[in-house]
């Protein structure tokens, strides 16, 4: 059966890869390293999946952030410049990538998503322990939360990860603190960049609701499960779940022969 171009069985393996990424994003993170393959692998050109990735992402970091808010987790005041630079590195990298042939982005992506699961599977998990700041916030805000927020316009995958390793390494927070922080900027990030591909019209909705559907259904699981799995093992399945699809992926366009 299809459905507006869409097979049943692709919507349901988008939906089915959706609920894994929100349920183990929410356990240990890198949900993103597993929807982008499978979004380039079901077919979509690149651009499509970049934009398709940010609709159905935006829904887990806007809930995030109003959580975090919410419980005062973080502080208006103490963000909301941080979120603008996010925001203002976000379209510049989104309007970039928009002029990227698109035969070049499909080597690209595999290429970043690749170097993004390895550094994911071996990164340490920094410790959560308040410690001095390395640099000034005035040039955390002005340089280094723009030139991630360029990043996630362009790819994204990992972007919460960085964000959270840069206030642990570069501002002194402890983990939870940083990890609080991140969330709201990824959300600035996200809707910036979504914003952008719906004005170029690179986003495929049938396909990013099915998986905005299955990334609630999947983090609501993850936050109500009992069973706590060590962080390393969830990291270990990330990586071989997003390096089993770009394999599939590089095989459908004949690159592995």
């Amino acid at each position: 059966m299809e459905l507006y171009g869409f097979t049943a069985e692709l919507l349901f393996f988008l939906f089915l890869t959706a609920f894994v990424a929100g349920f183990i994003d929410t356990l240990a993170g890198g949900g993103g390293l597993i929807v982008l393959p499978a979004l380039m692998m079901s077919g979509l050109p690149p651009l499509s999946a970049l934009g398709t990735n940010k609709l159905q992402g935006t829904v887990g970091t806007a809930t995030a952030t109003y959580m975090m808010l919410k419980n005062s987790r973080v502080k208006w005041l103490d963000v909301k410049f941080l979120m603008l630079s996010a925001f203002i590195g976000a379209v510049l990298g989104t309007i970039a990538v928009q002029f990227l042939n698109t035969e070049v982005l499909s080597l690209i992506i595999p290429a970043v998503l690749l170097l993004i699961a390895v550094y994911f599977l071996i990164s340490p998990q920094p410790v959560n322990i308040n410690t001095q700041p390395r640099l000034s916030k005035e040039i955390y805000q002005k340089f280094i939360v723009p030139s991630i927020g360029w990043y996630d316009g362009m790819f994204g995958p990992g972007t919460g990860s960085f964000f959270a390793l840069a206030g642990v390494s570069l501002r002194g927070h402890g983990l939870i603190d940083a990890t609080a922080v991140a969330k709201t900027l990824n959300f600035s990030t996200n809707i910036a960049s979504l914003c952008i591909f719906l004005w170029a019209g690179k986003v495929v909705w049938l396909v990013g609701i099915v998986m905005m559907v299955g990334q609630f259904v999947g983090a609501w699981g993850g936050s109500h499960c009992l069973l706590r799995m060590d962080a390393k093992y969830l990291r270990f399945f990330v990586v071989v779940m997003c390096l089993g699809m770009l394999a599939k992926y590089a095989f459908s366009k004949g690159w592995l022969g």
